[in-house]
């Protein structure tokens, strides 16, 4: 087992990466005597449910639970309300944390819940996807969707810990895989190009579900994330900070808007707007065509999209206004300066926006 932590003074946790944890009480510790609800889905709660629940039994802890069902689509106000009713007809009260078995789905639907529930709760991440690993169950992000925009209702609220249990990738579809995959290769982008000529060299294997390097790949993924958190919790930084963990998000976003929450997954989104984000900086001088070819041909390594669906330029532009990173009216890009190191741009042209969406969609 490995053991990071996530650096925000009285608000730090640990991140626990290993094989076996869902059945290791001492993983759990922390809950033995708490009342725990936990938080999950049609499609995890058969295979992990039961173990979690022997294992939080085994420590001592009260346990309800709530099966939710799985997809995108259910990231409303309905499903957040489902977890409020599940809370109160169990009469949970403040004491009582919140546990989120799943995927990002599950874990940003139940970090909102645990955040406004009675006016914020304890939370734990027990991420069950290499997305959710890698990315969403760290950093204390939550929300739920609108139809307008992706994350737009949300608030930080950090989990106590996080246990990343890597056998159950063993589980995790092929297509789930590589949609997580594109959140590991977006760390050797923005600011570790080691881990992006290693990812390079082992991508193969990775596919392959070699168990010793996914480990590392989650826990160099999850240090690289716990380093950029720690300096901007709030994504409150003008230039860089947290943000720069969006590259690919503001075209990805409007993807998965676009055609219709579900049909894009998360990371297959992601892929194909990084794509986009790398043109537009090609366009702007900073990237050579090998680089955009290096980075494309990595993707299809992972089995991931590397254009966007043609919805038109003006309607990429329509849902990409709606994105959390416009200030002050102004949007504001993730690009990348060289591979390696991003930085966040508002004053690209729009004329290059549009032409960097159009080579990049089918």
């Amino acid at each position: 087992m490995q053991t990071l932590t996530i650096d925000l003074k009285e608000r730090s946790y640990p991140i626990l990466i290993g094989a076996g944890l869902l059945a290791d009480p001492s993983a759990f510790a922390s809950l033995a005597g708490r009342r725990v609800a936990i938080v999950t889905n049609e499609t995890v709660a058969p295979l992990y449910l039961a173990r979690l629940q022997g294992t939080l039994t085994q420590v001592g802890a009260g346990v309800t639970a709530l099966v939710l069902p799985d997809g995108e689509a259910y990231k409303n106000w309905e499903t957040l309300n489902r977890i409020y009713d599940h809370l109160l007809a169990e009469r949970c009260d403040r004491g009582t944390t919140i546990v989120a078995l799943g995927g990002g789905v599950i874990g940003d639907l139940s970090g909102f819940a645990a955040a406004t529930y009675q006016r914020g709760v304890p939370f734990i991440q027990v991420p069950t996807t290499l997305l959710a690993q890698v990315d969403s169950s760290v950093g204390g992000k939550t929300g739920i969707n609108h139809p307008r925009g992706k994350n737009m209702i949300g608030a930080f609220w950090q989990p106590r810990l996080v246990v990343a249990d890597t056998d159950t990738l063993n589980t995790l579809p092929d297509r789930e895989l590589s949609a997580g995959m594109a959140e590991v290769i977006k760390y050797g982008l923005i600011r570790d190009l080691p881990f992006l000529d290693w990812l390079d060299d082992h991508m193969e294997r990775l596919m392959a579900r070699d168990g010793e390097l996914l480990a590392f790949a989650i826990e160099r993924s999850c240090a690289n994330k716990a380093q950029v958190v720690a300096g901007d919790e709030l994504e409150t930084a003008k230039e860089g900070g947290r943000a720069l963990l969006n590259l690919g998000h503001t075209f990805g976003h409007a993807i998965e808007a676009g055609a219709g929450y579900g049909v894009w997954l998360h990371g297959e989104a992601v892929a194909a707007g990084t794509v986009m984000a790398l043109e537009l900086s090609r366009r702007l001088g900073w990237l050579g065509e090998a680089d955009v070819e290096r980075v494309s041909k990595l993707f299809e390594r992972a089995h991931l999209p590397v254009r966007g669906p043609r919805l038109g330029a003006e309607r990429y532009l329509d849902l990409m206004a709606h994105d959390k990173k416009v200030l002050e009216g102004r949007l504001r890009l993730v690009l990348l300066k060289r591979l390696g190191e991003a930085m966040t741009y508002a004053e690209a042209p729009m004329s290059e926006i549009r032409a960097a969406i159009e080579t990049c969609c089918e």
